[in-house]
């Protein structure tokens, strides 16, 4: 007890502290953990000097002899200034809330999110502070972190903590119903927003990638992305079934054990067929073996063939790891004559030249080197396996094979490349995504993302009873529900009924579930119930960006939308400012997530759920706002489940009023010349 008392007060001590007032000892890398490739070298002489004093300045001038080579060296080896020398020595993970030294509650809510992102159970490079993605941060540096903290550790109900990019400008003057964090990344000038300006501004320190969630403090570890991929793959397999066939014995061959990829063995399991994923970094691959994410792993693709022709005669359900390129499974594959039932990728190609997709031809460590010193040639190579994936895909999906873009900007960076993806008409893709052909008609237009939560306790009983309390709120809801919602309401019942079983926490006490306005807030309202008879701790509420209203990103959430408002981005950006005057806890705006920098906008919200009168007022005020705004967009956009979700809000909330579009009968355009 003592020795535990004393950890506490020492990490009190180092949350409160932020910057040390005397240099600490410099650390020497960990490769018991995954590190983040080598950046592109594109600072001039002069902008490496730039860089090293944007790095000093957090620092007092006595430590700035010294601290000037080491980051000059790390610029050298990493391409970017991460200050490894100043990473905390504690462990770092979400503890209870209760063990935060905060002022206000809310602001130690962050502080667990925080620490969860960078928790290296489940972040990608943890010590780079990238979260997933190859190069989603959480913090551009670790100084940014200590001061975050520090600033977090003293905030009171009046204040706003202010982020650019990963920089904690400051704690401002506000009110105790503003947002106690807003969040920006990745926000650049429009006319300077060319791959090569991000990377610059990047290695400069003043930008950085927020990803989705890792930026914004709601990752959850691959769980956030499980459920999502296993509607998509139940609904897929509905797509190629014959009625009432599931995909017993089918396969679904895929691409990429990272930070969300490493969601899909997991996914392919739950959905009941055999799943084949390739990784080239083993220590991804084995993380995800080591958390019972995937089953087995083999780096022999022929003993792969043979494995994968035994599941489908005894119609297994398993999930394969194949320690190499994804390019030679789907050659080898169709050489062998194994028939491909779904197929996809989810290799991080929204950073293609920086260790998001790995070439064929090269192992992970030539590809690392190739990419840092040769980053022309390494692009050529990534460019022409491209190419080849695709004629692979193009020759399996001759036979059948159902395939479809994960939104990972595959079909993007391979139309790029030149490869044969393109429709007949030269302006589509000739493969959907799984935006136009499943989540969007299916889930986005009625309103059903990818709720979730947290609890602040860290106790797994209380997310025991927070899945029972979910689960009686949606077989509630279930018995009113109109005819088009009941598939969607039925598969979530069945999921946070097998949540627990499927083992899906890494890192938080956490749990996603698709649900829709009205859910989200019924099952909101109860935890708050709950947490007030002191049955549950607090709880905080969030969503993945990849949502209903959060996101507009004309190659993934809203690749359903035809009116040519695809490429527009109010809506994000309306979901992001109302979301903090409507009552959430902490709000982010992010350029670039999920597909790149420059291709989307997305916005976020966390909220701390505390049994409060406040609490239930503010819940009920932004989750309403928070899913209906994306579905008056989608309504407008005349599509039809949006349209009739749209009216059926407005039915059971008089103070919402939305334009509703006039169809046009296209006999009318037909006749005009």
């Amino acid at each position: 007890m003592e020795t535990i008392q004393r950890e506490t007060l020492d990490f009190n001590k180092e949350i409160t502290s932020g910057l040390p007032k005397t240099l600490p000892k410099a650390q020497s890398l960990d490769t018991n953990v995954s590190h983040a490739p080598k950046r592109k070298d594109i600072l001039s002489a002069d902008e490496k000097k730039l860089a090293i004093e944007n790095a000093l300045r957090y620092f007092p001038e006595e430590f700035h002899a010294e601290l000037a080579k080491e980051f000059s060296e790390e610029l050298k080896a990493f391409g970017r200034i991460y200050m490894h020398r100043f990473r905390p020595k504690y462990a770092m993970y979400a503890r209870p809330i209760g063990e935060y030294p905060a002022e206000c509650e809310q602001a130690a809510s962050i502080m667990l999110m925080i620490q969860n992102n960078l928790d290296p159970a489940v972040a990608q490079h943890p010590h780079e502070l990238i979260t997933y993605g190859g190069n989603g941060a959480v913090f551009q540096n670790w100084a940014q972190y200590l001061l975050t903290m520090q600033y977090l550790s003293k905030m009171t109900h009046d204040q706003t903590l202010v982020m650019y990019s990963g920089h904690p400008m400051g704690l401002f003057p506000s009110h105790k119903n503003a947002p106690r964090v807003v969040v920006t990344n990745g926000m650049m000038i429009p006319n300077h927003s060319s791959q090569d300006d991000w990377e610059k501004y990047n290695a400069l320190g003043v930008t950085q990638y927020g990803q989705m969630t890792a930026g914004s403090y709601m990752y959850i570890g691959p769980q956030g992305i499980v459920h999502g991929t296993t509607i998509t793959v139940l609904n897929a397999g509905r797509k190629i079934s014959k009625s009432g066939e599931g995909l017993e014995g089918k396969l679904f061959v895929t691409s990429g054990l990272g930070g969300m990829s490493g969601a899909q063995p997991k996914a392919g399991n739950i959905a009941g067929c055999i799943t084949v994923c390739a990784e080239v970094n083993p220590k991804a691959a084995h993380k995800r073996h080591e958390q019972g994410w995937v089953d087995e792993i083999t780096d022999d693709i022929y003993k792969l063939i043979e494995r994968v022709k035994t599941a489908k005669v005894n119609k297994e359900v398993v999930s394969l790891a194949y320690l190499g390129n994804i390019v030679d499974v789907w050659e080898e594959f169709y050489r062998a004559g194994v028939y491909i039932d779904l197929g996809s990728d989810q290799t991080s190609l929204h950073n293609p030249w920086a260790g998001g997709y790995y070439p064929a031809g090269l192992s992970f460590e030539e590809a690392n080197e190739l990419m840092a010193n040769d980053p022309e040639k390494f692009k050529t190579a990534v460019q022409e396996s491209l190419r080849r994936q695709a004629n692979a895909i193009n020759r399996n999906t001759e036979k059948g094979t159902y395939f479809f873009d994960y939104g990972n900007a595959f079909l993007l960076e391979a139309s790029r490349a030149g490869a044969d993806i393109m429709a007949d008409n030269g302006i589509d893709f000739k493969y959907a995504s799984y935006v136009q052909d499943i989540m969007g008609p299916m889930c986005f237009d009625y309103g059903f993302g990818p709720f979730r939560w947290v609890c602040a306790s860290g106790k797994p009983e209380d997310l025991d009873k927070t899945d029972q309390i979910a689960c009686r709120v949606l077989e509630k809801l279930i018995h009113d529900a109109p005819e088009e919602i009941q598939q969607q309401m039925s598969d979530n019942i069945l999921w946070i009924k097998n949540a627990k079983k499927n083992k899906l926490v890494v890192g938080s006490q956490a749990r996603i579930l698709y649900a829709d306005a009205e859910g989200r807030m019924l099952i909101a309202k109860a935890f708050n119930e709950a947490i007030a008879l002191k049955e549950i701790g607090s709880v905080v509420l969030g969503r993945d960006h990849h949502d209903v209203s959060g996101t507009d990103s004309p190659y993934r959430e809203t690749s359903n939308i035809y009116d040519g408002s695809q490429f527009t981005a109010d809506m994000a950006v309306q979901n992001f400012v109302g979301d903090g005057f409507r009552g959430a806890t902490w709000i982010s705006l992010h350029n670039g997530g999920g597909v790149g920098w420059g291709e989307v906008i997305n916005g976020g919200f966390g909220m701390l759920l505390d049994g409060s009168a406040d609490a239930e007022r503010r819940l009920t005020s932004m989750l309403h706002w928070d899913v209906n705004n994306g579905v008056a967009r989608r309504s407008w956009a005349r599509n039809e489940g949006a349209i009739f979700a749209i009216k059926r809000a407005m039915e059971k909330e008089p103070n919402l009023m939305v334009t509703i579009p006039n169809m046009v009968n296209k006999n009318i355009l037909d006749q005009i010349s």
